[in-house]
């Protein structure tokens, strides 16, 4: 709701302003809830102009009580997955389903269903079309360039060996490279390099002036071009004054991924306009975190390295008549803002204000007495032309700075003007950023500066979370989770503290794309990308959460023999196994066994066989022992049989994963186990206003004690952040709790869907 009702502010039809207020009450009573009926809504509002609004025809444009049932979507899906048949028998799971979802909603009827429910709708049948996914289907795409190129070399070859000049002369580097397709691009909706030439805005005055078309001239551009050598230069700007969380993962994704992709550079800029809530740690964390995630900055700067070029640049726009010194408070300014009207302080003279200004800087002027304003137009329809704060007094010293000033710049002062001198091509930010460029290039023109070319793109929505510094900070200062790192937050060191690798958090951003599209990301896409790329890196283990006893009555009472386990199970290119110890006694998860024996399932019952992962299979033979208040089984029986796998029998089908003791008489190394769920219970806690926190869900933490692992896992408990498949159970990494004797796992994730149940119980 927050980015539609900031989409109206930035972007309505000048024409129609008089029914902002109307469709802002459509989009808080819910009655418009996408990015496309406000489009249409945009459409319809544009046409009557300032007309009286015919509500059935508005309700028509805007979709608005339009529900799409399934049985619809059923029969355009079904068409558009048998148009493109043999694109999905070729390329299977790899398929781009976007580019498919996209001729559903364009299918006749289909303009207004529920996004969600075409998405779930087409997944479902193109499963169903494929069949059950394969092991290739689990891998990385295949490489179309190097096949076509093994095609056309082939061609070419067998072309040659017939003595066919034509097809000769037609081979070689330019005709392979016409053959090729491009490469995914998801830089496909940014503004190219030579777009800094171009009109970058035009404002709009309220007091009858002709609009300011403000672009580069071509002396700006000589200067700007020299200085960057025609590279691309983007910059990463985080503010020091918490952790950064994912979305910020797609923010540098998108700065170091676009400089990256144009052999640019991308500074990591500071901006530490705000002593009071900056600190080194967060600096320094900012830093581990680019670097964690693969980034290298072409320069790190800081705004506090430009005070004095910012404070000068101040003195002129004073002097030039664009600024002055106001002595309103926060709350007043707010006051005459909603009633659109100047300070009074806005016309005062020119040498006053410089005068006020520089006692403002020698700290002659108390805190919140003055502060330094830009002279925009009180009654532009755009807020942020409304003579915004340029800089004000703070008497805390700066972790850069120290205590050598006491006024400081806002973001709105600083962000654009260090853009320039730092010759950004691209200054790329958020799309709630969209109603500020009329400022930032009126700034900017004013002082004669060059001007980056800006462009804003949807932040990242994920459900179940929230992203907000404020919120994060909240929960952190407030206990309600254990610090920055807690691995239930979506900061970038809780992820890593689970376990998340940042290959995984890169193909996200990657696979989200650049554009201007709002939407909520579901949680469980970001597993979907953590799985992955952990089904290819995370080498599988066993071990037990909560463990039942078993006695082997067959064995004798110092059997001890190694059996061997896979690191990866199934692959050719598995690197080996390791040992794992089996003696009379082992253990299996307490919910694999039942009492009752049903179809469909295949874990352990009385009289019923299983086979043990990588050993034989067992028979229970009956519960020897069981707890004397609830009655549960503590400790079973069974008798191992051996001899069927050297016989080579076909082995039962349910595979359980199990813990020996590493010696006869020894038990298993135990671990404490922290198993991760949701933070918050609902979609979007935020929406709750004030009451977000009563969101938060109880059991987004199970700590499980008194589980148990295999000796070749229980070694590395000092090995922090190594990750594994504990095998039937999820994807483990050793926290930074853990020690020698005392191992901590967090679980980054749950194992596919298709593979939970099999072993132990129905699907």
């Amino acid at each position: 709701m927050g980015a539609l009702l900031n989409t109206v502010a930035s972007k309505f039809p000048n024409n129609a302003i008089v029914h902002r207020k109307f469709l802002l009450d459509y989009i808080t009573s819910e009655k418009i809830k996408s990015n496309l009926q406000v489009e249409g809504a945009h459409e319809y509002l544009a046409d009557i102009a300032a007309e009286p609004i015919n509500i059935q025809n508005f309700e028509q444009a805007a979709g608005v009580g339009v529900v799409v049932p399934v049985e619809d979507i059923l029969p355009a899906v079904a068409g558009v997955i048998a148009a493109n048949e043999e694109k999905l028998r070729e390329e299977r799971y790899h398929t781009n389903l976007n580019i498919l979802l996209a001729q559903v909603r364009s299918a006749a009827g289909m303009k207004w269903a529920d996004p969600m429910l075409v998405k779930a709708t087409l997944e479902e049948q193109v499963e169903a079309f494929l069949g059950p996914k394969t092991e290739a289907d689990m891998g990385p795409p295949p490489d179309k360039k190097k096949k076509k190129k093994a095609e056309k070399k082939k061609e070419d070859g067998a072309a040659n060996a017939n003595g066919d000049a034509t097809s000769k002369s037609a081979s070689g580097p330019q005709a392979v490279a016409a053959a090729d397709e491009p490469p995914a691009d998801p830089f496909t909706f940014l503004p190219r390099p030579e777009d800094n030439n171009k009109v970058h805005t035009t404002v709009n005055w309220s007091d009858g002036r002709p609009p300011l078309h403000i672009s580069n001239i071509p002396e700006q551009l000589e200067r700007h071009l020299a200085a960057t050598q025609g590279k691309v230069i983007t910059r990463f700007p985080p503010e020091p004054n918490g952790y950064l969380h994912i979305g910020h993962a797609k923010a540098m994704f998108i700065d170091f991924g676009m400089a990256r992709r144009y052999n640019g550079g991308c500074y990591l800029r500071f901006d530490d306009t705000n002593p009071e809530a900056e600190k080194q740690e967060y600096i320094d964390h900012i830093q581990e975190i680019v670097s964690w995630l693969g980034w290298s900055p072409f320069k790190i700067t800081y705004s506090s390295d430009y005070f004095q070029e910012l404070y000068e640049l101040a003195v002129k726009l004073i002097e030039t008549g664009n600024a002055y010194v106001c002595h309103q408070s926060g709350d007043e300014i707010k006051e005459y803002r909603e009633q659109r009207k100047g300070s009074p302080w806005r016309d005062r003279p020119i040498e006053e204000s410089l005068k006020l200004f520089d006692d403002m800087k020698k700290g002659l002027v108390e805190e919140g007495a003055a502060v330094l304003r830009m002279k925009g137009d009180p009654n532009n329809e755009n807020y942020n032309m409304f003579d915004l704060i340029a800089y004000r007094i703070k008497f805390t010293p700066h972790p850069k700075a120290g205590d050598e000033w006491c006024i400081y710049p806002s973001y709105d002062f600083t962000h654009c003007i260090v853009d320039s001198l730092e010759d950004i091509t691209h200054s790329m930010c958020t799309l709630e950023f969209e109603s500020r460029r009329a400022s930032y290039f009126w700034l900017l023109h004013v002082l004669e500066m060059y001007k980056p070319v800006v462009w804003e793109y949807s932040r990242l929505n994920i459900t179940n979370t929230v992203l907000s510094k404020r919120k994060l900070l909240k929960l952190v200062q407030d206990e309600f989770v254990s610090g920055w790192d807690d691995p239930r937050l979506l900061t970038l060191s809780g992820l890593r503290r689970r376990g998340v690798r940042p290959e995984a958090i890169n193909a996200f951003c990657k696979d989200m794309g650049v554009t201007r599209s709002e939407g909520e990301m579901p949680l469980h896409r970001l597993d979907y990308f953590i799985r992955t790329d952990l089904e290819e890196a995370a080498a599988r283990r066993l071990a037990v959460l909560r463990p039942l006893r078993i006695v082997i009555t067959n064995l004798p009472e110092d059997h001890y023999e190694e059996v061997e386990g896979k690191h990866f199970p199934g692959k050719s290119d598995d690197d080996g196994g390791y040992k794992l110890p089996l003696t009379r006694v082992v253990y299996i998860e307490t919910t694999d066994f039942r009492e009752e024996d049903e179809k469909g399932y295949y874990g352990l019952a009385p009289n019923k066989a299983v086979m043990l992962r990588y050993a034989y299979p067992i028979t229970c033979t009956g519960v020897s022992r069981r707890d004397g208040v609830t009655g549960q089984p503590l400790e079973l029986t069974a008798e191992c049989d051996r001899e069927s796998v050297a016989a080579g029998k076909k082995p039962p089908k349910g595979v359980l994963n199990w813990v020996s003791q590493s010696k006869p008489g020894v038990e298993p190394e135990q671990f404490e186990a922290r198993l991760y769920g949701m933070l918050f219970n609902s979609p979007n806690p935020s929406g709750l206003g004030d009451k977000w926190l009563s969101d938060l869900n109880p059991d987004s933490l199970e700590v499980v004690r008194g589980a148990m692992a295999s000796p070749v896992l229980a070694a590395d408990a000092g090995n922090h952040g190594a990750k594994f498949q504990l095998e039937r159970l999820g994807y483990f990494a050793v926290d930074t709790d853990s020690q020698t004797g005392g191992m901590v796992m967090n679980r980054i994730c749950t194992l596919k869907d298709s593979f939970v149940g099999k072993a132990g119980g129905k699907k």
